[in-house]
């Protein structure tokens, strides 16, 4: 159980009656309602809030956040609960805002090609409510995220490669910060030099500088034909060479996923998809028919230079949806090859040009340290994950796949990459930050002590209050 400090229980009360008279029932201490905002898909142990509350507009944000600012208490902006870092969780209690029924489009600008959303509305939900403009909105990390969350961790996913990541999607942010100010970052002109990026300052900042409460999104036109297709390979370095000569043949390829023999036996096992359990890619092209077309013959002849047999086309809808919708759903794959496991799920992103390297290397240390760890890999910019599946009664055995964690870290920082290339340092990689950008997280901490002096937005992630002692986990 979760010991809060004794001198915020006074202050707890105190924001529950006041909360509970302003929002009625939309502030909920209820068991399940605080263990289910303490909890995600990461493998960090829960930590739940001392009270969720559930607001319907920014005014409701703003007194939300002014109450918890007047109390020194602890706020924890919620989406839709899919992060995998813990960026979510509340190990110091407080006030968790559950933005979902913030969830409405307030405007779109078809013609200039933009739309204005509350945070809480998830992609597919947004994508439903655009289908008739012929625009859509193509970030696609998997899971049915919210909007506000996606940009909170600087989301990206599959179709990445083509269409960028949040931080090139996100045209302007309201928030509000700490002591409640409501803030606007940008306007909606497509560049502008006014003054610094406050925009991308919070795209990426996990909660722990304000609280989203509007995000202006770019949007782009429906491709007229999309086809997708599957190729197996013969080893994971001629999959991965294949994904590389692609991108630097100009191939404007939509999406290329990296999946390996054992991921591929996952998948098989959970969607019958009954494809060779071989290392493999996914494509997905977008654009006209004919130029479709030339782009899938190309990729087709590249992959045959490296090996790659079975080419396989999904040009139908269904077809495709069910290609994809079992590519989404490869955390669940992974766990059907070890059942009653949990996933440590890694995401390392290095330079493509060493990416081969950094995938043959792990894989040799996965085979040393007997795990059971498929792979899956935004390949065409470099991103890829491990699902280290390891028991999670088993100390020795989360301590195992942690330290295969930090080898893997350390692989791609030394290869000039990063430590997260999508879900964000949360409770889990605060010291992998530090070994991979030094001084910079120094700088970090001055600006969340200026925007947030109370300590009080999102506390205890993306880095320490003061740098630890000692180097990197």
């Amino acid at each position: 159980m979760l010991t809060r400090p004794s001198s915020n229980e006074g202050a707890v009360e105190t924001a529950v009656a006041r909360l509970t008279e302003t929002l009625g029932p939309r502030a909920s201490r209820a068991p399940g309602v605080l263990a289910d905002h303490g909890r995600s898909e990461a493998y960090h142990a829960p930590s739940p809030p001392d009270l969720v509350v559930f607001p319907e507009s920014t005014e409701e944000v703003r007194s939300i956040v002014t109450l918890c600012h007047e109390l020194r208490l602890p706020i924890v902006p919620f989406g839709a609960g899919t992060s995998l870092e813990g960026n979510a969780s509340a190990p110091q209690g407080g006030v968790c805002i559950d933005m979902s029924r913030m969830d409405k489009v307030l405007s779109a600008s078809p013609e200039d090609m933009d739309v204005r959303v509350q945070p809480g509305i998830t992609r597919k939900q947004l994508n439903a409510q655009l289908r008739d403009t012929g625009l859509f909105f193509p970030i696609d990390p998997g899971a049915d995220a919210s909007i506000g969350g996606m940009a909170s961790t600087r989301a990206s996913g599959t179709m990445a490669v083509r269409y960028g990541t949040m931080k090139d999607n996100v045209l302007a942010l309201e928030a509000v910060l700490a002591d409640g100010r409501m803030i606007r970052t940008a306007r909606r002109a497509r560049k502008s030099a006014g003054g610094y990026d406050m925009t991308r300052l919070l795209v990426g900042a996990e909660g722990t500088l304000g609280v989203i409460t509007e995000v202006t999104l770019k949007l782009h036109p429906q491709p007229e034909a999309i086809s997708s297709a599957v190729c197996a390979f013969p080893d994971l370095k001629a999959a991965v060479d294949t994904a590389i000569a692609v991108i630097q043949s100009g191939v404007p390829v939509a999406r290329i996923e990296l999946l390996d023999a054992v991921m591929m036996r996952g998948m098989n096992l959970h969607a019958k998809l009954g494809l060779p359990e071989e290392p493999h890619l996914f494509f997905e092209f977008h654009g006209s028919k004919n130029y479709v077309a030339e782009q899938a013959e190309t990729a087709q002849a590249l992959a045959g230079e490296f090996g790659g047999q079975g080419f396989a086309w999904a040009t139908s809808p269904e077809e495709r949806s069910r290609l994809w919708q079992a590519r989404d759903n490869t955390l669940y794959a992974g766990l059907a090859l070890r059942p009653g496991a949990r996933a440590l799920v890694t995401d390392v992103c290095v330079p493509i040009s060493r990416l081969a390297e950094c995938l043959v290397a792990t894989a040799a240390d996965i085979a040393e340290s007997g795990l059971v760890a498929p792979v899956v890999g935004h390949v065409g910019d470099g991103n890829f994950h491990l699902l280290v599946l390891h028991d999670p009664d088993s100390a020795e055995d989360l301590a195992r796949v942690k330290a295969f964690n930090g080898r893997l870290v350390r692989r791609a920082i030394a290869l000039d990459g990063t430590c997260t290339g999508e879900h964000g340092i949360g409770l889990g990689k605060m010291d992998f930050l530090e070994l991979e950008l030094g001084d910079a997280v120094d700088a970090m901490r001055l600006v969340k002590q200026a925007l947030d002096p109370l300590g009080i937005m999102n506390p205890g992630k993306i880095f320490r209050s003061s740098p630890r002692m000692g180097g990197a986990a």
